[in-house]
């Protein structure tokens, strides 16, 4: 079983001046699963999603990916290593074609160099046209790929989420992250969202899920994690969560009835 691991985390630490937000936070994800992070506002488990992609150093904690062991202190480093991520805050390139944004993604998976790109061998133009044809595969598979020449800026913002996540897949990534992707969605892009979550997943990706909107958790999750005050309160299917005392009383609001 544990061959399947491809995300263990144990003893994650995280202080803030005088705030612990985090303290001995650990989570397994097993290949293909998608298992949801949830916490009512200040839990940690942004900080948490942040330690483990690169965005802030953690105090303490060991981090394997893959059976291997990776240190979670820069972004990009982590995106080599295998994790890709989205953030709750679209963060694309506003003046890039939807095309380039991917494009960029997909460098981080290939090998030409800096001599290649300056002096434009033919190696160099080979591996460009390949990154552009996986690129456009991608738009297309997130369902924009009719959008392939337009501004990033010019999307709807339901489109330029997708639009993150086909970047995210571009760096070919043991586990993809997602920040709050439907977070100022409406229900009908919501639902085009779990369709696309649900299809990587199919496709044998892993997923880690940050998101507020409970329901759409519940859903999709094969598992899900609880934390609350930087410690985890709970872990478990999205059955046993909702019907957790703690989770409950932490997230979900006393007199909460779980259907």
């Amino acid at each position: 079983m544990s061959d399947d691991v491809v995300l263990r985390v144990a003893g994650a630490s995280k202080r803030f001046g005088g705030v612990q937000a985090l303290s001995e936070v650990g989570i397994t994800i097993r290949r293909g699963e998608v298992v949801g992070l949830i916490g009512p506002n200040g839990a940690g488990k942004t900080t948490f999603f942040n330690v483990i992609t690169g965005l802030y150093s953690p105090d303490a904690g060991t981090f394997e990916l893959g059976g291997k062991a990776y240190k979670p202190e820069a972004v990009h480093l982590v995106a080599k290593a295998g994790i890709a991520r989205t953030f709750q805050n679209i963060r694309l390139f506003p003046e890039m074609t939807a095309l380039e944004n991917v494009m960029v993604g997909r460098h981080v998976r290939t090998g030409s160099g800096l001599w290649g790109a300056v002096f434009r061998t033919r190696g160099f133009k080979a591996e460009e046209r390949a990154i552009a044809q996986r690129s456009q595969e991608l738009l297309d598979y997130v369902g924009i790929g009719h959008y392939g020449e337009y501004k990033a800026r010019t999307l709807s913002y339901g489109d330029q989420r997708r639009l993150e996540i086909a970047r995210a897949l571009a760096t070919d990534p043991t586990l993809i992250a997602l920040d709050e992707p439907a977070a100022g969605m409406n229900a009908t892009e919501k639902v085009v969202l779990r369709e696309l979550i649900d299809r990587i997943r199919k496709d044998g990706r892993t997923i880690l899920l940050i998101e507020h909107d409970v329901k759409l958790v519940m859903g999709l999750c094969d598992r899900v994690t609880v934390l609350d005050y930087g410690k985890p309160i709970a872990e478990g299917s999205p059955y046993d969560v909702q019907r957790d005392e703690k989770v409950i009383e932490a997230y979900l609001g006393a007199g909460h009835k779980a259907h």
